[in-house]
């Protein structure tokens, strides 16, 4: 506990010293050498805006993941429709969809999938998975969402991220079930190059590809603190990907109806 907490303040420290360095740079050479050249004040701006965002957006994801694992050992006892908190996701998003030249799909098979949940929590997991979906799919391709419920544990799971013969998978949160529990099931798939590393995700400031995360806005904090959410609701999340097919990322939630009985989750958590 003691390594990983050391490391996960290395990795913060690590994080926010890059644009603050480049922060304090700019204000140097605006103060010095540029003083008298005002014409390259508004490049210099932009680019110090930019970090600023970077940090804004750091900050924000570590003191949210703070809060979940602080709230992570109390189980959630609001009623709340998963289906219908997946649509009002995809809605939001479809305009940023249309604006990277994507297609954002949703194929729901349940009208309802009654959960219990935080639902601002839901609501981040969904735009987090959408989100990285959109960022890293190529355009003219689709992002397809589907949404289920009423599944035994073995449906849940093969819904979730059993579903392309040939791809790698791995489960980064499983839940231990009551047999008769039944479930609700949410899928992000995308046509993008794919993941080549599967064993990693959900580290804390991992990134696939670290020039491109950081071009697009990634922290390295998103899945973390999906899986911090999905073990706090006692599900499960999956993730499977196939190198020129795509990546899929598979969330199961036990129904209020089995609520009661789903004992605790145990997550793939190295860096806990």
């Amino acid at each position: 506990a003691e390594k990983a907490r050391a490391d996960f303040l290395a990795n913060a420290s690590h994080e926010l010293r890059t644009p603050l360095t480049s922060l304090a740079g700019f204000i140097e050479t605006m103060r010095g050498p540029a003083k008298d050249d005002p014409e390259s004040w508004d490049r210099f701006l932009e680019i110090m805006y930019g970090q600023t965002e970077r940090m804004r957006r750091l900050i924000h994801d570590l003191l949210s993941l703070s809060r979940i694992e602080l709230n992570e050992h109390l189980r959630p006892n609001q009623k709340v429709d998963l289906a219908l908190v997946v649509a009002e996701g995809v809605e939001a998003l479809v305009p940023v969809a249309r604006d990277k030249g994507l297609e954002l799909e949703l194929i729901q098979s349940a009208e309802t999938a009654p959960i219990y949940a935080v639902r601002d929590e839901m609501v981040q997991v969904i735009q987090n998975l959408i989100d990285n979906a959109l960022k890293y799919s190529p355009d003219g391709t689709a992002v397809r969402v589907e949404v289920s419920a009423g599944l035994d544990l073995e449906q849940a799971r093969t819904f979730a991220g059993r579903r392309w013969p040939n791809a790698a998978r791995i489960s980064i949160v499983q839940s231990r079930p009551d047999p008769k529990a039944r479930f609700a099931v949410f899928r992000v798939s995308d046509e993008g190059q794919g993941i080549d590393h599967l064993p990693r995700l959900g580290e804390r400031f991992y990134r696939v590809d670290e020039g491109r995360d950081r071009s697009v806005g990634g922290t390295g904090l998103g899945l973390a603190i999906v899986k911090h959410i999905v073990a706090r609701h006692r599900g499960g999340l999956m993730v499977e990907s196939e190198m020129g097919r795509g990546s899929a990322f598979g969330i199961w939630l036990p129904l209020t109806s089995q609520s009661s009985s789903v004992p605790e989750p145990v997550p793939r958590d190295e860096d806990k």
